[in-house]
C-alpha cells in the first residue's frame, strides 16, 4: 500500500487526515508543498488542483479530506 499526502502546515484538512491516517495505523508519506516547489508541481500534474490536502491512494488520487474515498481506495 502507497500513501501520499501533497499538504501545508496551516491546512485544516490536511491534520484532519493525518490524524485519521495514525489513529488508523496507515503509513504515509507527507510532503510540504509549501516549500517543496518540486512537489508542488507533481501535485497539480496529479490532481490538477492547486488546493491541499491531495492524497495520492495507490494511484488513486483524491482532492480534500474525503474518507469514504480514501477508505474506497485502501479497500476497506
Amino acid at each position: 500500500m502507497s500513501v501520499t499526502m501533497y499538504s501545508t502546515p496551516s491546512c485544516g484538512y490536511c491534520n484532519l487526515a493525518k490524524d485519521y491516517f495514525r489513529k488508523n495505523q496507515i503509513p504515509f508519506t507527507e510532503y510540504n508543498v509549501a516549500v517543496d516547489a518540486k512537489r508542488a508541481d507533481e501535485m497539480v500534474k496529479k490532481s490538477g488542483q492547486m488546493g491541499v490536502p491531495v492524497i495520492d491512494v495507490n494511484g488513486k488520487v483524491i482532492v480534500g479530506f474525503n474518507q469514504g474515498a480514501i477508505e474506497s481506495a485502501l479497500n476497506r
